[in-house]
């Protein structure tokens, strides 16, 4: 009962993280463009040309004939001199020039970081950095929070990291320009990561060493089925912020894990707080309605009277019987 109530919460927190992870895939999507043209537009308009028209005249064909057309050139020519009969997809002599005007985007009403800040041409390299950012993040974390989570415990890592990833997560919905959103992103990737780290790692430090593929197994597992959950958000959600705004939302609830879940024993054990082991292991054995055995009242002896060796510490990992429910 203790080992899957403690392990379905360390698993939402591997759910959560696909969002993060993943969650580029949809908010910095590239929809098909084409250069904004308001005198073309108007031209349009008035010569009641259907939109599939428009498209075929304005933009100039990528590779000069037929299709693609391209999203990053027009013509450079006065519509207001345009024949509304004058159908002819590829004006000969007709100059060419890059989008002055902005752009225009395919799936109206669904939106990007691209198309919020026009990330297209010559600016599409700047999406990449939107991922990029986020796993320098990772890196980073990666050292961080491994020192953090063995100098001072598991459960104030996961408070600290899932702190930080609730303030760059909100913060990251609000701002308004680019930039700081890249900074965003690197400390939003920094969080999250040594969260979903810490997680993983106390949930394979609950169980003995013949069980721990199975565990890391189910806690990837549960990433997996956070990607079916970001797809259905994605659906649901067509605003890149809101989007990001509610995939993030789990992690205020994990701040409360520091209340919530127990410390790793092993932890505990590494670090010689024999008093808060024996309480903990106390607490699982009454839980779990099982009674420790000899084995454990002779360890707890020898605890009270010296360090632990390490022969002892591998001996004490045994009663991981009584972590099972």
């Amino acid at each position: 009962i203790w080992f899957l109530r403690v392990s379905v919460l360390l698993c939402l927190l591997s759910l959560s993280f696909a969002g993060v992870y993943v969650g580029a895939v949809f908010q910095a999507f590239t929809p098909e463009h084409r250069c904004r043209d308001p005198a073309a537009a108007e031209r349009a308009e008035r010569c009641g040309w259907s939109p599939a028209e428009s498209r075929r005249l304005t933009p100039p064909a990528a590779n000069g004939t037929g299709e693609p057309r391209s999203g990053c050139l027009r013509y450079d020519r006065d519509w207001n001199q345009v024949d509304c009969r004058d159908l002819e997809p590829e004006p000969s002599g007709t100059p060419i020039t890059a989008c002055q005007g902005g752009w225009e985007y395919d799936y109206q009403g669904r939106t990007s970081v691209v198309t919020e800040f026009h990330l297209v041409c010559g600016d599409a390299w700047l999406v990449d950095w939107f991922q990029s950012t986020l796993n320098i993040g990772f890196l980073i974390s990666s050292f961080v929070f491994g020192y953090i989570a063995d100098r001072f415990g598991r459960k104030i890592c996961i408070l600290v990291a899932n702190a930080g990833t609730v303030a760059s997560s909100l913060a990251l919905a609000a701002v308004s320009s680019y930039p700081p959103i890249l900074l965003l992103r690197t400390l939003l990737g920094f969080s999250a990561k040594g969260s979903w780290m810490t997680g993983y790692v106390m949930i394979t430090e609950m169980v003995g060493v013949s069980h721990r593929r199975a565990a890391g197994m189910v806690y990837q597992l549960f990433f997996s089925l956070g990607l079916l959950v970001l797809s259905l958000l994605a659906f649901l959600i067509p605003d890149w912020r809101w989007l990001h705004a509610v995939s993030s939302a789990p992690y205020a609830f994990f701040l409360l894990y520091y209340w919530l879940t127990p410390e790793s024993p092993r932890w505990l054990l590494s670090q010689n707080k024999m008093a808060e082991a024996v309480t903990l292991i106390h607490a699982v054995a009454k839980e779990n309605k099982r009674k420790l055995g000899n084995t454990f009242q002779v360890l707890r002896k020898t605890w009270s009277k010296k360090l632990p060796s390490l022969i002892t510490l591998r001996y004490c990992l045994h009663v991981n019987a009584t972590f099972r429910t």
